[in-house]
């Protein structure tokens, strides 16, 4: 039997939603979308969870839509699962665990998960990355850009909106997935951190078995926390997960950026235990001071400081009318006012914050929308797990203790950094800090109103004019030394006494500036 090409089976894809959509009622568009999705396999899977981060490009039906798309595929055969972990640790299976399952725990898309026993007798899973898909990745990659260039040559109007940069920017995400050894640090980088999480657990990496290919990590067994929504468990399940994300957030600075209920799992003695680290977020320490400060101006309604967050945060950029701006702010906190507390979603205020400040040419960066998605998420499964979960009054009660976290230094392995140091980073963070004063300063009119007042500057400026005319002087004299000597060499008439007149002028002129520079320097007393 004939295969139709991958080429026209994306284009027939594509063309049948497009068809759909001149006849469907637009409310039934996103999910006939995810079907299309769904139909192209795993690349474009992929590719369209990563997409539903892009709040500042699809509308949020299709954005939830997208979020829904689930990895439905067939596991393949376990002698393949061998072969692929033997060669990547070069080593026969007996020798590297005592036990292995071949028939696969879970499988999806990119990978498929078997359970193992080390030789030390520790549980372990063993993740092993699906045969073939990085060369289908790729290849579905190159295919769509093409797709996507003969459309933007059709429809040019399509060129506003960067497809082909918006496919490249989901790629190097989707590669980055594809590696096992990016999910490995970044479970290592939270395992560490969250370490003082009682409520918490990370699986941990088994080292060395990490390759591109296989990952191995502990075993955890574990209940969907789905089990425990509206129960009294999930609402201490729900306390735990807001503890969890507020230290990653606001301490560690690095937080799991899919905390939906697929995965998480609560476990036996109480603890919560978060799985799938693909996607991980990260905030800088000025980021997560803004974050701070955002959240604890949405809930005083504090207009003008949610404006300094949002634009310390990323969320405003270029040149924009600051009372327009706070005004819209103040209008968005104002609607909050009339909510009942443990309705208020802290996500959608930050969202529509940040939409204020969008413009036609305007991209939320990437690590702020990670945060939002990630935020969305995380209120969406508190409110899962306690229907009368009240954030609002939870965040008040841990407001000393963030405001102390916010405040202290950070320590890496070695301990606090030396004074030194820090006066040398806040040094170069100067300009930085500036150009963040500066827009918080930004009048109507574009212009700062800045006035700058200096005394002493009178000297500098009339020795600047002094070298700045000696420099004039050096390269006159340069020239004329150049002009004279290719008049010698051409013997350029007229003549005086066998030598080009034109050239004995140019000499003597070169000779007089050199001793007047030469004058001014030792009047200055040094060069």
């Amino acid at each position: 039997m004939l295969r139709t090409p991958r080429s026209i089976e994306i284009i027939l894809a594509f063309g049948g939603f497009a068809l759909a959509w001149l006849r469907h009622r637009p409310q039934e568009l996103p999910q006939r979308f995810k079907q299309t999705i769904e139909r192209l396999g795993t690349t474009f899977i992929k590719l369209a969870q990563g997409l539903s981060l892009r709040m500042d490009l699809l509308p949020k039906a299709y954005r939830d839509a997208l979020a829904e798309l689930q990895s439905r595929v067939a596991p393949f055969p376990g002698a393949e699962a061998i072969v692929a972990i033997e060669t990547a640790f070069g080593a026969p299976l007996d020798q590297l665990f005592a036990r292995f399952d071949t028939q696969p725990l879970a499988a999806a898309s990119v990978a498929q998960i078997h359970r193992a026993e080390m030789p030390d007798g520790r549980a372990v899973i063993v993740k092993v990355r699906r045969p073939g898909i990085v060369r289908q990745v790729g290849r579905d990659l190159r295919l769509l850009r093409r797709i996507v260039r003969g459309a933007t040559w059709l429809l040019p109007g399509l060129r506003r909106q960067r497809p082909l940069a918006l496919i490249d920017e989901l790629g190097k995400q989707l590669f980055g997935e594809l590696d096992l050894r990016h999910e490995a640090q970044n479970v290592r980088r939270l395992a560490a951190a969250l370490r003082q999480q009682g409520g918490l657990h990370v699986p941990a990496v088994i080292d060395p078995l990490v390759t591109a290919d296989v990952m191995v990590q502990e075993f955890a067994p574990g209940r969907p926390v789905s089990e425990r929504f509206g129960t009294p468990a999930g609402e201490e399940l729900a306390v735990s997960l807001l503890d969890a994300y507020l230290h990653q957030l606001f301490v560690v600075g690095a937080f799991h950026a899919d905390p939906h209920p697929g995965n998480l799992f609560a476990r036996d003695d109480g603890r919560l235990c978060l799985h799938d680290f693909g996607l991980v977020g990260s905030l800088d320490t000025l980021s997560r001071q803004a974050l701070g400060r955002m959240l604890e101006a949405v809930i005083y309604r504090d207009a003008e400081a949610a404006l300094a967050s949002a634009i310390e945060l990323g969320f405003v950029a270029g040149a924009f009318d600051r009372r327009a701006l706070q005004r819209g702010i103040d209008t968005i906190l104002a609607e909050l006012q009339g909510q009942p507390l443990a309705e208020w979603s802290l996500a959608e205020t930050l969202w529509r914050i940040a939409q204020l400040g969008a413009g036609e040419h305007f991209r939320i960066p990437r690590h702020l929308l990670v945060l939002l998605r990630a935020l969305f998420l995380l209120e969406s499964t508190l409110r899962a797990l306690d229907p009368r979960f009240d954030l609002v009054g939870e965040l008040m009660k841990r407001r000393e203790v963030l405001q102390t976290a916010l405040a202290a230094p950070v320590a890496g392995p070695a301990g606090p950094r030396p004074a030194g140091q820090l006066a040398l980073r806040s040094v170069r963070d100067l300009p930085r800090l500036l150009s963040h004063w500066l827009q918080q300063a930004q009048a109507d009119d574009g212009r700062p109103p800045i006035a700058i007042h200096h005394r002493g500057l009178e000297r500098l400026e009339s020795r600047l004019e002094r070298v700045g005319n000696r420099m004039v002087l050096a390269l006159l004299a340069l020239g004329l030394y150049v002009g004279g000597a290719v008049l010698m060499l051409h013997s350029a008439g007229p003549w005086l006494y066998g030598v080009p007149i034109a050239a004995v002028v140019a000499f003597v002129a070169a000779a007089g500036l050199s001793l007047k520079l030469i004058a001014a320097v030792f009047r200055s007393e040094g060069l």
